[in-house]
């Protein structure tokens, strides 16, 4: 499947259950904001792309900014709007890397966290994107990026992921590798009236390493200030120069 079929179809519909504590991890990534100095300082705009359910939407309107949260996802943008603080976030469903259909917002910090760039078709579309974002950004804006880094290879036994678990689902992340891509099997056991059924998806994230993007964001007129691993996730903070 493609990432949108994916999520459409299979991921979408027990996300926020995978994701876990929404509230907790939103905290956690306010938190951050909060370490990092990062508070509304000119447009107070902020662009969440690949917003999901709006785990750091919800962080980034309780730190002050006017948020726009952008995913190709229609239910998990209405999870967005059903959270308390939700209701005053603007959501756009749109593949985030149709730009021009939210470059006129003059955002001062975009997001794009939660390994949203590793669902991209390849490092070439990453590279655009970044450059895309450094672009919309006004002078001295910052940009957030997440993911995770597919660098290393899990062999055997560990290429099976017991992601999460409870009395009615089970499910667990297979992993392939390819020399320039991750296949991804999202395997769900889920609890019926008849029993146990099983559902099963597959689709593909770019593999990037830490050092291809900071490289992406330099030549992308940005400077660096922050640069790796936040909970299990490579997160990088960047800086359009003046």
């Amino acid at each position: 499947m493609t990432v949108k079929e994916h999520y459409d179809n299979h991921l979408a519909s027990f996300y926020s259950w995978m994701a876990g504590d929404f509230d907790q991890q939103s905290i956690a990534f306010g938190e951050f904001l909060e370490d990092q100095n990062i508070t509304p300082v000119s447009t107070k705009v902020a662009v969440d792309l690949g917003a999901g359910h709006g785990i750091q939407s919800i962080a980034l309107k309780t730190a002050g900014f006017d948020v726009t949260a952008v995913d190709f996802n229609d239910q998990l943008l209405k999870e967005l709007k059903s959270h308390p603080d939700g209701k005053a976030i603007r959501t756009i469903e749109a593949d985030i890397r149709h730009t021009w259909e939210f470059e006129a917002l003059q955002p001062e910090l975009i997001v794009c966290c939660g390994d949203t760039i590793t669902h991209l078709e390849s490092k070439s579309e990453v590279e655009k994107l970044i450059k895309d974002c450094a672009d919309m950004l006004v002078p001295l804006g910052k940009l957030i990026l997440s993911f995770r880094d597919y660098t290393v290879e899990l062999d055997d036994l560990q290429r099976f992921i017991p992601v999460k678990s409870d009395e009615r689902r089970i499910f667990t992340c297979i992993l392939e590798y390819t020399s320039e891509k991750v296949k991804v099997t999202d395997q769900l056991y889920e609890k019926t009236g008849s029993g146990w059924k099983q559902k099963v998806s597959t689709y593909s994230k770019v593999r990037i390493t830490p050092r291809e993007v900071e490289t992406i964001v330099m030549n992308s007129g940005m400077e660096l200030s922050f640069s790796r691993p936040v909970n299990r996730m490579h997160t990088l903070i960047a800086q359009k120069r003046d």
